[in-house]
């Protein structure tokens, strides 16, 4: 959860109780209200997002080289006034806090699932046929619960693209992928999504998503994966395959690198250690509380991603065609949307009294009860565009915030809030950090995935549709 804007201390080191050292000029700063904000502090991250959305189309060339760039320079549109206008420490705090509570930890925890399922080749090549493809992306619905959808969508990503390198049209294969690996097959445990695991931390029980969400996610994943088998089934049958296959079969299905399994539990482990375990100690920088858990959890992702480099054998990774260019991809683009998404954040948690203080009143009925309906789609919509894990806390906390009456007394308005963070990351590339990823791979292998408005053709002809009976459904 993003803290209240609010300018810090340089420097706080020690364990609770102990003394604070900090430059005084600093530690007089006064906490900044979100809700004193105008609107128009939202034109960077807005100018971020129509920047991913337009320039691939407009200017491919130099989006494709200078994409950081763009990224750097819209965080500096924010960062540069805000400083100006509210001081420099101000500036500093919200810079640090971003980076060090959210991003960095953020890309760690990426870069060890990419790293450790990157090192995990699944062998052979089986013909990409619609009951094949069906299967993987089964299976896939399944392991997002329990190894988070990056670390599912990287394991299995490449060799569903294998697998249908010899097809002519399979756009659709990954564009479904995204839907029920990389957002729709994360919602059953706090592993599976940022938002549920955030949900834990502040004390949802570990089994509550899936004893309450269960039949949700049946629904619509049983209903993604009845339309993609027709609409594949439909391609395979007009189509046709290459005559070449760029990659034939070398024998029966296996995995290479199977260390990187053992290593893949060992990143689950550190991410759940670091929600269960509490500690009082710790240090401050420039007002972001640094707590021993959360760095013993990322140095030890760090360990697991040198030590899987370090173990993956040089041909797996080349079997694999394992690369850093989608990992930088979304690394320089998400540091971008988490700087100038400070703002848009502080402005939602102003509440009704903000200046988005339509859609905070939006979710609550005329006698003063949470609306499950409206709580589904106002998280959802907004986890479209914005970090679904902070969206989910700002609807977490206008919903009572208090987890046991969420739990019991208003189980409907919880679990749409968890369900909207996690199915709909699925509308846009940006609504869950996987779909760039996976996007990435698959255009360096050659599919030519739709552009960031021409995706949302395809979110908004399959997946709203089914988001309306899910509301029917589950959420009146």
């Amino acid at each position: 959860m993003r803290a209240p804007i609010r300018c810090g201390r340089w420097l706080r080191i020690g364990v609770a109780g102990a003394s604070t050292l900090a430059f005084p000029a600093l530690a007089a700063a006064a906490e900044f209200d979100g809700g004193s904000l105008s609107p128009l502090w939202g034109l960077p991250f807005a100018g971020i997002l129509l920047s991913i959305a337009l320039l691939p189309l407009l200017a491919p060339s130099f989006w494709h080289h200078h994409y950081g760039k763009v990224s750097a320079a819209w965080s500096l549109a924010f960062l540069l006034p805000f400083g100006l206008i509210y001081g420099a420490p101000q500036a500093g705090a919200q810079l640090v806090h971003a980076l060090v509570a959210e991003y960095i930890p953020f890309i760690i925890l990426l870069a060890a699932l990419f790293a450790v399922a990157g090192g995990i080749h699944i062998r052979g090549n089986l013909r990409g046929s619609a009951g094949l493809n069906t299967a993987i992306l089964a299976i896939g619905a399944v392991l997002a619960s329990l190894m988070g959808t990056t670390g599912a969508s990287m394991l299995l990503i490449r060799p569903l693209i294998r697998a249908n390198d010899d097809r002519k049209h399979k756009v659709h294969v990954v564009v479904f992928f995204i839907f029920i690996v990389s957002n729709v097959g994360g919602s059953l445990t706090p592993l599976g999504d940022p938002p549920l695991f955030l949900g834990f931390l502040k004390g949802v029980d570990f089994f509550w998503t899936a004893k309450n969400i269960f039949p949700d996610t049946l629904f619509v994943v049983g209903a993604l994966l009845a339309l993609f088998y027709a609409l594949d089934r439909w391609y395979f049958r007009h189509e046709g395959v290459t005559p070449f296959d760029p990659t034939p079969d070398t024998g029966g299905i296996g995995f290479d690198g199977a260390v990187n399994f053992w290593l893949l539990g060992g990143v689950l482990f550190l991410v759940l250690l670091s929600g269960v375990w509490k500690s009082p100690l710790g240090f401050d920088i420039h007002g972001t509380r640094v707590g021993l858990p959360g760095l013993v959890r990322d140095v030890g992702l760090v360990a697991l991603t040198l030590l899987s480099l370090k173990l993956t054998a040089p041909k797996v990774h080349a079997d694999n065609q394992f690369g850093w260019g989608p990992m930088a991809e979304v690394a320089k683009l998400f540091a971008g949307i988490f700087l100038t998404i400070v703002p848009v954040i502080a402005m939602l948690k102003a509440g009704l009294h903000g200046p988005f203080g339509a859609i905070v009143s939006a979710v609550t009925r005329p006698d003063g009860q949470p609306d499950p309906a409206m709580y589904f789609w106002a998280t959802g919509i907004l986890s479209s565009f914005l970090d679904n894990a902070p969206t989910y806390l700002v609807f977490f906390n206008t919903a009572g915030g208090d987890p046991q009456a969420l739990m019991t007394t208003y189980a409907t308005t919880l679990a749409a809030i968890s369900a909207g963070a996690v199915f709909m990351g699925a509308n846009t590339y940006i609504g869950n950090a996987p779909n760039l990823m996976v996007k990435a791979i698959a255009e360096s292998r050659g599919v030519r995935m739709p552009s960031f408005f021409g995706y949302m053709l395809w979110s908004g002809a399959i997946l709203i549709p089914l988001f309306i009976l899910t509301t029917f459904i589950f959420f009146r």
